[in-house]
């Protein structure tokens, strides 16, 4: 049976750090423009105690999406040893292309998959480069679709991006701005003749119908800006809704494709949105099973990463498996949940034997 396996990674971790501290001095407003009647440092304290993030980074002015995704691709090739004009495809997961600061238009032509292969100076005509855009799940998706390639016999090597630079499409009066960060991460798919190993199975599903718009570009809060541009907007108490009912739900689907048991997963890899929101989609995840949360099962990277949208399960992958995250790694035979929920909303899952 045709399989694929992650055989390198690698991540580009923003040198600009913002901590919560950093927020005391902003203009936080309500969606109608109003102020809030809390202080900044009680705003701030609830916002951590709720997302468990405590600082953030964010790309240098001379740093686009693309960029990072170079970086990241760079280390995941060398960690696989990679020949590059051997690569089949390069899928570059990514929302809002690339931002120049200060401005408000995405660049996206061309698309940036083919800007990275320039950077990498692939000349092979028969790699093939494009972009996808799921929201947060875009990288696990691309991950999915680099497998589905192999699988179908037209490819054998492809390397999978997620890229983001969230800190430039953010309305600075909205409290929810400090949720976003940027950085990149890679991993390189392969055709493997491995038994048992690589990707298992996955699931993945979109919901358009009042789920659609969970996610989406508004107006700032701020009624004096320019009502012409556009950042990003988040009904957050309906994500977490939808994310905790439906989440554990399609990773338990991936997990019964696989033909394994709940007791055989070792690490649950999941979107770093929210502290509380992952907590309690693991929890729901294991109440579907009747069992009770292994303890470490979850390595997080948000409390100091932030959210960074399609960057954060390949960043946390590579940071757990580079021994970069204490008390957490994976062994040889581990089997390991891969997850996200985002924009569309869509969701995916995983399941993967290292």
């Amino acid at each position: 049976m045709i399989s694929s396996k992650i055989t390198g990674t690698g991540s580009f971790i923003p040198s600009i750090k913002k901590e919560n501290k950093d927020f005391l001095s902003t203009h936080f407003l309500n969606e109608d423009g109003s102020g809030f009647s809390s202080e900044n440092d009680v705003i701030i304290s609830k916002f951590k105690d709720i997302t468990g993030i405590e600082e953030r980074r964010y790309a240098k002015p001379e740093y686009k999406t693309s960029d990072m995704a170079f970086f990241a691709a760079e280390k995941a090739i060398k960690d696989a040893n990679l020949n590059i004009e051997e690569l089949d495809y390069i899928i570059l997961a990514h929302n809002f292309g690339d931002i120049k600061p200060g401005t408000i238009q995405g660049d996206m032509l061309p698309s940036l998959a083919t800007r990275v292969k320039y950077r990498l100076g692939i000349a092979n005509p028969n790699c093939v480069a494009y972009d996808i855009l799921f929201g947060c799940p875009g990288w696990i998706e691309g991950v999915i679709q680099a497998q589905a390639f192999i699988k179908a016999g037209i490819a054998k090597k492809c390397l999978v991006i997620g890229a983001e630079t969230l800190s430039r499409v953010i309305d600075k009066y909205d409290r929810d701005s400090m949720i976003y960060s940027d950085g990149a991460g890679a991993c390189i798919v392969e055709k493997t003749s491995e038994e048992n190993s690589g990707i298992i199975s996955h699931a993945t599903q979109t919901f358009a119908k009042e789920e659609a718009y969970f996610l989406h570009f508004g107006k700032s809060f701020n009624k004096e800006e320019d009502e012409s541009v556009r950042y990003i907007k988040m009904y957050g108490r309906k994500i977490y809704e939808f994310a905790i009912t439906n989440v554990p739900a399609a990773m338990k689907t991936a997990l019964d494709k696989s033909g394994l048991g709940i007791d055989d997963v070792k690490k649950i890899f999941i979107h770093q949105a929210n502290e509380k929101m992952d907590e309690a989609i693991v929890k729901r995840f294991y109440r579907l099973f009747k069992k009770q949360v292994p303890e470490g099962i979850m390595p997080m990277s948000i409390h100091k990463l932030g959210n960074s949208s399609v960057a954060t399960v390949p960043t946390l992958l590579d940071l757990v498996l580079k021994g970069n995250i204490e008390n957490q790694e994976v062994k040889k035979g581990d089997v390991a949940i891969l997850a996200s929920v985002g924009a569309g909303m869509n969701i995916n899952a995983i399941i993967y034997r290292f």
